[in-house]
């Protein structure tokens, strides 16, 4: 299994949809919270190639995007392939 990080803040909505998602699937996951961490939100920033929104959702060291982005995917039948390496 890839390793999962997620970059969140606690009153994020699409946050709590992604992290859901995942759970759901019994992904493990890191979380980083940008509000709790603000010098953490740079080092998103530059992995996300300059997304500065949350959630940024990374599987391995592949940038996925947000929350959208991730159920596409599972929509798409391509998350678990993509999780799986």
């Amino acid at each position: 299994m890839q390793p999962v990080t997620i970059y969140t803040t606690q009153m994020c909505g699409f946050c709590h949809a992604a992290k859901r998602l995942l759970t759901s699937k019994n992904v493990s996951f890191d979380e980083i919270d940008v509000a709790r961490e603000p010098t953490r939100r740079e080092e998103m920033m530059t992995r996300a190639n300059g997304g500065y929104t949350v959630p940024q959702i990374f599987i391995g060291d592949q940038h996925i995007g947000g929350c959208d982005d991730l159920y596409d995917l599972e929509r798409s039948g391509k998350l678990d392939p993509l999780l799986a390496g």
